[in-house]
């Protein structure tokens, strides 16, 4: 049976809980899964803050705390193969959800960004953004509608267009001059 997390609500308890905290100061489970919540929605620099704000003896005193910072350097980078080997730490079960969701959305985007950037790659560098052996990306990436050309051993993602516009009536679009203008003269 799978849970699922409100992560931006979570988000949001999280900040609340640290500005409630005795002196300011949380807990290092608080900053840790806070971080974690920070990188899964790609928040680097809301991520970057919370470092700074850490106290040195929390940060020194909890290695996990440290070892979810390394990925959010990595990310931080764009260095996917090393964001998805830092990723894959063990973790307390506090984080394993949220470091498995850091994981999949890592993935998503690098999926997306692909999509976008290249007309084709090959499945070495396919591999490399994705995290994962080559054999397994190209198999991915056919799962995503993607070709792959087992002889040049290249991949040709399927770009997606831009989102439809919604179609907008004369009558419409007459509405929203006279609107503006009659907002422009008051």
């Amino acid at each position: 049976m799978t849970v699922e997390v409100d992560y931006v609500n979570l988000s949001g308890q999280l900040e609340q809980q640290e500005l409630e905290s005795p002196g300011g100061i949380a807990s290092a489970q608080l900053y840790s899964q806070l971080l974690a919540v920070y990188l899964l929605h790609n928040d680097l620099a809301n991520a970057k803050f919370l470092w700074k704000r850490i106290p040195q003896s929390i940060k020194s005193a909890n290695p996990e705390l440290s070892l979810v910072w390394a990925v959010g350097q990595n990310m931080w980078q764009r260095d996917f193969s090393t964001t998805y080997e830092s990723l894959d730490k063990p973790w307390s079960e506090t984080l394993k959800p949220i470091m498995a969701a850091v994981h999949e959305s890592t993935r998503a985007r690098a999926v997306a960004l692909i999509a976008q950037a290249y007309s084709s790659i090959s499945g070495d560098q396919l591999a490399s953004f994705l995290g994962m052996p080559t054999k397994e990306a190209v198999e991915a990436a056919v799962s995503y509608g993607w070709q792959a050309d087992a002889q040049t051993r290249m991949v040709m993602p399927v770009k997606k267009g831009p989102p439809a516009e919604p179609v907008i009536t004369s009558e419409q679009q007459l509405a929203r001059l006279t609107d503006f203008i009659s907002f422009l003269e008051n």
